[in-house]
């Protein structure tokens, strides 16, 4: 699936403009709430529908404020590449 197929369909539903960012972020949230909800319970196809709407949410508002999806991953690993720490507990923890 790529990106743009998301972009266009929220353009079409008209959903990019900036001052739809808040509920957006809201909508974020929310989708990251059910993922939760779904691994908690073992849900696989709750789990991967879950993880495919945050995507999809994260995708729109990286739209509504201005950025590529593909920028804002890129910004992330640039940061993240040549971290060193350790894995604790399941956690990575920077030096």
């Amino acid at each position: 699936m790529e990106t743009q197929k998301i972009i266009q369909w929220a353009d079409d539903k008209g959903l990019l403009k900036i001052e739809n960012a808040p509920k957006q972020l809201a909508k974020v949230m929310e989708e990251l709430g059910e993922t939760a909800g779904a691994y908690l319970k073992g849900n696989q196809h709750e789990l991967r529908d879950g993880l495919g709407d945050c995507f999809v949410t994260l995708i729109i508002l990286s739209k509504q404020l201005g950025f590529t999806p593909e920028e804002c991953l890129e910004a992330a690993w640039e940061e993240i590449k040549d971290r060193k720490g350790v894995t604790k507990n399941g956690t990575f923890i920077k030096n």
